[in-house]
């Protein structure tokens, strides 16, 4: 998509067009003007009213508050210092709130015309700042350049379609009582969370978020900034979840709660809006499965196999699992094991020449240490119970500064049958690590397929079309791709998901703006609810 680069001096990511370059071996250097001083210095020129010498503010009321106690942050890149998140305690949380119903009784009056004008020029502004914002979520949460453009440039384009097409999807509709309030994992704080949040105020609500523990925080602080401006009624506030739940999800003031994370976070999510009866959208993790059964394609998935590692498969639509017919397990490793070996991780911003573009990777690190100790203790464990190691990479082979912090990173791993007692038999690893189950019956692929009782995506990769014709409605999958990954898709395309991985309406096109309006009477929205399960 075009972009406006933005006035500056200093040499920056902009400034490297054309394809980036593969990882070069050898010493190497920090891009100039990729640092994370040179970042903060100028979110404080683009939005001096949210960034501080030292810290980022919070919004609600319509203002930027000095409030909340800021605590300290760390990049997953390298271990260095950036800004933590400035934490408010229940009340201020609750004051919060209260002022973002007050806001959205106005906003719920202004005219679609003006809501979309209003949109739009935000878009304008986040497209203007487009590689800024990038480059702050390479430093937050660790993602390649490559992958940080996608997730701004989604976030503008998804919303633009919105901001196009929302007339006759709000035709008859009317916006909630209340506020939405977000809390979404820190994995596509732009792609996710501002699309979420834009299209809700597009919709006619005003938005409540709470930045990611984790990581995003002034990805997203920007960007509600540009936000505000144009006077959209976006509040953004910090804290642990366990504090602020009762106000961002058990208060009486909130309309809607859209929740993207974890399945314990969002059991405890799903417990409290279905006591209160509260309008929900629940995104959970499920384990998303890749079977093969009588298939002979083995160049088309040795292609697809390094791109399945994007972002170290910190993501919901990842494929963590692959679920191989016995009698093609050799095939199927003389195709993957070449492919996995070429996958690369390493320093995000890291070049030989200060003149050469940002390295092109698969991943960069994980969200953080302890999260790497974690993935790497429950390979260590599963493979002390039984399981096989067929692929373990290096991080000597990584794409590092001399001398750099690499706690946060992990090559990748496969492993050949993980037991039951582990984590990786029937949960998503969030991170770069592949468990494959052998399976001889169509029964058995079914079984392996459906382990984690409802997943977001799958794929069956098989040649006889009439076969997947006949298994796939039996995987327990929202999406089920034949022989190609699925996504959480764009614009009109829909999402949700089966079982314990999706509660609450489903979203997607036309499905998002029902999830966040009312339509006349009583109406039973597409989606996962305790009383039923309708699908689109």
């Amino acid at each position: 998509m075009a972009t406006t680069p933005e006035p500056t001096a200093e040499p920056t990511p902009e400034a490297t067009t054309g394809p980036t370059a593969d990882p070069t071996p050898g010493p190497l250097t920090l891009k100039p003007g990729t640092a994370w001083a040179d970042a903060w210095r100028r979110c404080q020129d683009v939005a001096p009213e949210a960034f501080l010498d030292d810290r980022v503010r919070n919004l609600w009321a319509a203002a930027w508050q000095t409030d909340g106690r800021a605590l300290p942050a760390t990049s997953p890149v390298d271990g260095s210092p950036i800004a933590g998140p400035p934490r408010l305690d229940a009340a201020t949380a609750h004051q919060a709130v209260r002022a973002s119903l007050d806001q959205h009784r106005a906003w719920r009056h202004v005219p679609l015309t003006e809501r979309r004008a209003r949109v739009a020029a935000t878009l304008d502004a986040l497209t203007e700042h487009r590689e800024l914002l990038a480059l702050l979520l390479v430093w937050e949460i660790g993602k390649p350049w490559r992958l940080a453009q996608a997730d701004v440039d989604r976030a503008i384009d998804g919303v633009r379609w919105y901001v196009d097409h929302i007339e006759p999807m709000t035709e008859g509709r009317a916006p909630l009582d209340g506020p939405v309030s977000n809390i979404a994992s820190w994995n596509y704080p732009m792609s996710v969370l501002v699309h979420a949040m834009l299209v809700q105020a597009l919709a006619g609500n005003a938005v409540i978020a709470k930045t990611p523990t984790d990581g995003g925080l002034a990805c997203l602080t920007l960007a509600c900034a540009l936000a505000t401006r144009e006077g959209v009624p976006v509040t953004l506030v910090s804290g642990s979840g366990g504090e602020l739940s009762e106000a961002l999800v058990r208060a009486p003031e909130i309309g809607c709660v859209s929740f993207v994370g974890g399945r314990d976070t969002g059991a405890a999510v799903a417990t409290a809006v279905a006591d209160l009866g509260k309008r929900h959208i629940l995104e959970q993790e499920g384990l998303n499965t890749w079977g093969i059964w009588n298939y002979s394609n083995w160049d088309a998935l040795a292609a697809v196999v390094p791109k399945l590692f994007d972002y170290g498969k910190q993501r919901c639509t990842a494929y963590p699992r692959f679920v191989v017919q016995r009698s093609l397990f050799d095939q199927f490793l003389a195709a993957y094991l070449p492919a996995v070996r070429n996958v690369r991780t390493g320093h995000p911003l890291a070049v030989a020449d200060p003149a050469d573009p940002l390295p092109s990777l698969d991943f960069g690190p994980l969200i953080n240490a302890a999260k790497a100790k974690e993935l790497s203790d429950q390979v260590a464990e599963a493979v002390d119970r039984g399981a096989v190691p067929l692929h373990r990479g290096t991080l000597a082979d990584g794409h590092f500064l001399p001398g750099q912090d690499t706690s946060a990173y992990v090559p990748p791993v496969t492993l050949l049958g993980p037991p039951p007692s582990s984590p990786l038999h029937h949960a998503e690893p969030f991170g770069p690590v592949d468990t494959i189950v052998l399976v001889d019956t169509e029964a058995e692929l079914l079984a392996a397929m459906n382990a984690s009782n409802g997943a977001l995506v799958a794929t069956l990769s098989t040649d006889d079309r009439s076969t997947y014709d006949r298994l796939a409605p039996q995987i327990r999958a929202f999406k089920v791709g034949h022989d190609k990954p699925r996504s959480r898709g764009d614009r009109e395309e829909l999402f949700g998901g089966f079982g314990a991985s999706w509660r609450g309406a489903f979203v997607g096109g036309e499905l998002l703006i029902r999830a966040v309006t009312r339509g006349a009477g009583q109406e039973r929205l597409p989606g996962n609810f305790p009383e039923y399960h309708l699908m689109p």
